[in-house]
């Protein structure tokens, strides 16, 4: 539940709240086109919510093993917008997110898949 609320309250601009309540500001971030670090990707959080204020957030599953949590889900970012499909993998050490890592890929408007990403 609380890798699902931190994403919850960062898709809603609330990106201060969602780092005190769940981030370990010590810990790492996985993603190789980002600098390292908690405090680089609340930068960019905070980025791109001013860039897409009313985009969207959908989870479609949640899997815990232990201290690790996968959530995979869709983000829109702009009405009308296919949206990308995205999963957080999330390790938690005393209820805070210790180590963060993200994917996603764009959902083709197109696709010849008719199950779709979701």
């Amino acid at each position: 539940q609380a890798a699902v609320d931190f994403l919850r309250l960062v898709v809603a601009g609330r990106i201060d709240e969602a780092y005190e309540k769940y981030v370990d500001i010590q810990g790492k971030y996985h993603n190789p086109y980002f600098p390292a670090g908690f405090p680089a990707l609340k930068k960019a959080m905070i980025e791109n919510h001013v860039q897409f204020p009313n985009k969207q957030y959908t989870t479609q599953n949640v899997l815990g093993d232990g201290d690790l949590v996968a959530v995979h889900g869709r983000i829109v970012l702009r009405p009308g917008d296919p949206g990308l499909a995205a999963v957080h993998l999330f390790r938690f050490q005393n209820d805070k997110i210790v180590e963060l890592w993200d994917i996603g890929q764009p959902v083709p408007a197109d696709s010849p898949n008719p199950d779709g990403a979701f």
